[in-house]
């Protein structure tokens, strides 16, 4: 429990049903919150001796909790780059690392927004002030964002607007209380919410594409458990609630 606190975990607890069973940490994107919370019960029920709690945040700082020892045994993140670093490290179980989704960018506005906005280039616009984008350097849909700016020839000048969050369920958060005029977020993410108004979507020809590779992590105590619950996110039951809250296979 210490462990847990030092590092700053927000997980969704469930205990053990018996003293037999095994508990795993699940580091996820904060945009899986949703589905991967709804597929839980029936992983649990159909494998009563794991447990499974969640750890949801912005992919880099799972990555970096990973990097200093957190006791996570399984790591799905919102992008390559993260993944990656774990693996130059020899931090992944050989083997396990897969791709197994694709999502969308999307800018979004409250539905309550008076602000005529129809494309992302129109964020340049004076009459909005501040555009709610995720961290770049930890949160991939703030890279992805930027990317999209930068490509579009507008960065430098929306610099100055933005509002940064330390995940993208923040972004949209920012976006539902007014704090900011737009934001960026994935298109599973604006799905979320009735308060939102999904305006536009990037060209994926804009951005670098946008994978969720999932990993058993090297330290974890739990492997064939770990190994089980990878298997049972690419199967037919996970790969259609996925696709019910946006997400697309990328297998």
């Amino acid at each position: 429990m210490t462990l847990m606190i030092a590092f700053g975990f927000n997980a969704t607890t469930h205990l053990p049903a018996n003293s037999q069973s095994t508990t795993l940490l699940v580091g996820a994107a904060a945009s899986l919150k949703d589905a991967l919370e709804e597929l839980n019960p029936r992983f649990e029920s159909a494998n009563p001796i794991i447990r499974v709690r969640y750890n949801f945040a912005a992919s880099g700082t799972i990555q970096q909790q990973i990097t200093q020892g957190a006791p996570i045994d399984v790591f799905i993140s919102a992008a390559t780059r993260q993944m990656d670093a774990l693996e130059s490290k020899d931090l992944l179980v050989t083997g396990t690392r897969r791709n197994i989704l694709t999502n969308s960018l999307a800018l979004v506005a409250s539905t309550k927004s008076l602000l005529k906005i129809s494309d992302f280039q129109q964020l340049t616009n004076p009459n909005i002030k501040r555009i709610a984008v995720g961290e770049p350097r930890s949160v991939p849909a703030g890279q992805y964002a930027e990317e999209v700016f930068k490509n579009l020839g507008i960065l430098d000048r929306l610099r100055p607007k933005f509002v940064f969050s330390n995940s993208v369920r923040n972004v949209l958060a920012s976006v539902e209380s007014g704090n900011a005029d737009a934001g960026i977020v994935y298109v599973t993410d604006a799905k979320a919410t009735k308060q939102i108004a999904l305006i536009a979507l990037a060209s994926p020809r804009l951005h670098s594409p946008i994978v969720y590779p999932m990993a058993v992590v090297a330290a974890t105590q739990n492997q064939q458990a770990a190994r089980n619950y990878a298997r049972f996110l690419t199967g037919r039951e996970a790969k259609i609630v996925f696709k019910r809250y946006g997400f697309g296979l990328a297998e």
